[in-house]
């Protein structure tokens, strides 16, 4: 019977049981819920999910003290990565009062239009994530300002997130300085600028490919097309902040902190604490009614700050869509994607700790059986840790370890294995709405992964970039 206790190694369909689960019920859920998935009905999807993994984990005998350590462990290497959520909409709400993003968004809408928006939002993140290496400090600075003029030029949000994502992820993986970048090197045991390098022959031609797409649909844009009078928008802005240069101070020393080296949650602390000061110094009156106070005191100063940081707040002007554009949730605001993170990484958890992962991968490894199919085994194992794991370190990670010994007796230089781990590993965690990067771009940009997923064009062409290259014997670097 199927509930009797069993010992050794899972079979691969007991393996897959959980993930076939997973992947159904989340498509129902979807399919009910709709854009409210990710409000509770997804968390509990996938907590179930990983109760599904543990009773099977019981009938292959294995104690629950070993699955909770396991599940323990996988919530623990997410910490981080929620802490520096919670940081950035901390630092969102500073950096909103403070008239930094409106500042932004200001003069974007002076210099950009409709038409080469999307080409140009892409080429911006891409330059700031390679100075940074970080997508993520990207998406949380000027990807939100980006946000806010592409909602004012009227252009659909899914295309917008999708340029910023774009040419952040491009960034992040070109930079030495992005922990990714260095990780996947050293798990493939390659040189870090050999491995840009090489990465470089599948990276710029989906770049190329992303920018020309962007630029081909900004053409069916024309003025007229936005939906808002932006003299308007800029007029509202300019009657509620001070729009002074030196509020660029801020965003350049949170750049030039991290080109440094500095940790990122140090640099966000940094950043959060100089919006503060800069929301008191240029923007009294804009603090002082946040902190509802009818006077300008250092309790009204003390409690604007503080409520920008954490709780829910907006700034109310005579123009809805300049409305819109100034509101943020602060740390409250990222309440509910740690809720996700921490559900998927129970799942993930518990997964790893019945051994049903490593069986996967084990039967992944089965499939090779050419240098096409070992980068195609490669890359699908990449995305898979992405879905199930829910955290792209451990899709870079596992993979690199698994598959190395793979390259060497299939004579091909580690810079294979690492370029295929980046270009299916780290691009694709975004795409995945519980991965921690999934639910962190579409809580720091307010749009659903749903919604940006189908335009994140290098996201989606990196993996299919590098299958192409390893089933044509395209630039494989072999050892002689």
């Amino acid at each position: 019977m199927f509930f009797k206790n069993k010992t050794g190694k899972p079979d691969i369909l007991e393996a897959l049981i959980p993930i076939i689960f997973l992947v159904g019920a989340l498509s129902y859920n979807v399919f009910v819920f709709k854009d409210d998935a990710l409000l509770g009905s997804n968390q509990l999807i996938l907590l179930v999910s990983a109760a599904v993994a543990v009773i099977l984990g019981f009938r292959r005998r294995i104690g629950w003290s070993v699955m909770q350590k396991g599940i323990v462990r996988s919530i623990s290497t997410a910490l981080p990565a929620m802490l520096i959520l919670l940081m950035i909409g901390a630092l969102a709400g500073t950096w909103l009062i403070s008239g930094i993003v409106p500042f932004m968004i200001y003069y974007g809408l002076q210099i950009l239009n409709p038409v080469i928006f999307l080409f140009a939002a892409c080429i911006v993140c891409s330059l700031v994530s390679i100075l940074t290496g970080s997508s993520w400090s990207t998406a949380a600075t000027v990807g939100i300002a980006l946000v806010g003029i592409g909602q004012a030029l009227g252009i659909h949000e899914g295309l917008v997130v999708g340029a910023i994502i774009s040419g952040a992820y491009f960034g992040d993986k070109m930079s030495p300085l992005s922990d990714t970048t260095n990780l996947a090197a050293a798990m493939a045991e390659t040189e870090l600028f050999t491995h840009i390098k090489y990465m470089a022959l599948t990276t710029v031609p989906s770049i190329i490919i992303t920018l020309i797409a962007y630029l081909f649909i900004g053409f069916s844009f024309t003025e007229t097309d936005s939906q808002v009078n932006v003299n308007n928008v800029l007029l509202s802005l300019e009657n509620v902040f001070n729009l002074h240069w030196s509020l660029l101070i801020v965003p350049f020393m949170v750049i030039l902190l991290i080109i440094k080296k500095v940790p990122a949650l140090p640099v966000l602390f940094i950043g959060t604490i100089l919006g503060a000061v800069f929301a008191v110094w240029q923007q009294p009156e804009v603090v002082t009614k946040i902190g509802g106070e009818g006077t300008l005191s250092f309790k009204a100063m003390y409690k604007g700050t503080m409520k920008a940081m954490y709780t829910d707040i907006s700034i109310t002007t005579d123009n809805a869509i300049v409305n819109r554009l100034l509101s943020t949730g602060g740390m409250f605001g990222m309440l509910n994607t740690v809720w996700l993170i921490i559900c998927a990484m129970v799942f993930g958890g518990a997964m790893e700790a019945t051994g049903f992962l490593k069986k996967i991968s084990e039967s992944i490894l089965k499939l090779v059986r050419s240098r096409g199919s070992l980068i195609a085994s490669t890359s699908g194992t990449c995305m898979f840790f992405n879905v199930t794991a829910s955290d792209q370190y451990l899709a870079i990670v596992v993979p690199g370890r698994m598959f190395k010994n793979i390259y060497k007796k299939q004579n091909l230089k580690p810079q294979n294995l690492s370029r295929t781990i980046e270009d299916s590993g780290t691009v694709t965690s975004v795409l995945v709405p519980w991965n921690t990067c999934g639910a962190t771009q579409a809580s720091v940009l307010g749009v659903s992964t749903f919604i940006y997923a189908p335009y994140c064009f290098f996201n989606i062409l990196s993996p299919l970039m590098t299958l192409f290259y390893g089933y044509f014997g395209i630039k494989i670097a072999k050892i002689k």
